[in-house]
């Protein structure tokens, strides 16, 4: 892989562009990289707004109709509905692990099977989040 950076201060706004024959499940993974550090996501915390990037976001989860965002020791109300950021994520490394709840794969420590045929996945932070049998396909396409 060859790699070329230019710098400028006439650049205003970084640009990646990539060249490539036949893409690769490396280079995929490495298009999600640069799509996760190009997006944030607006946070609520104490009256207070805040654009939280998104490799900083362990996990979205829907309780009572409302949406919060998780951090490694914070947690935030976002103003979008899951199923507006499962769109907006598709190509990022998040994926949907249960009807509540789209869980940030980077931030995963280690998964183990559970009963049923769920999978719990343990985050960098401790946290335990459970990966419910609907989506361990989806989950295990991602995370594997």
């Amino acid at each position: 892989m060859k790699l070329l950076i230019e710098q400028s201060l006439d650049i205003k706004e970084p640009e990646i562009t990539i060249k490539c024959g036949l893409m690769d499940e490396r280079l995929k993974k490495l298009i999600e990289q640069i799509r996760l550090y190009s997006f944030s996501v607006m946070g609520f915390k104490d009256g207070s707004r805040s654009a939280i990037a998104l490799e900083n976001i362990y996990y979205f989860e829907s309780v009572d109709n409302k949406t919060f965002l998780y951090t490694s020791n914070e947690v935030y109300e976002c103003d979008k509905k899951l199923y507006e950021l499962e769109e907006s994520l598709k190509q990022t490394s998040f994926v949907r692990v249960s009807k509540k709840c789209i869980l940030n794969s980077n931030c995963i420590k280690k998964v183990r099977p559970q009963l049923s045929g769920r999978i719990e996945a343990i985050l960098d932070n401790d946290e335990h989040v459970i990966v419910s049998k609907h989506y361990t396909k989806d989950f295990k396409e991602k995370f594997i």
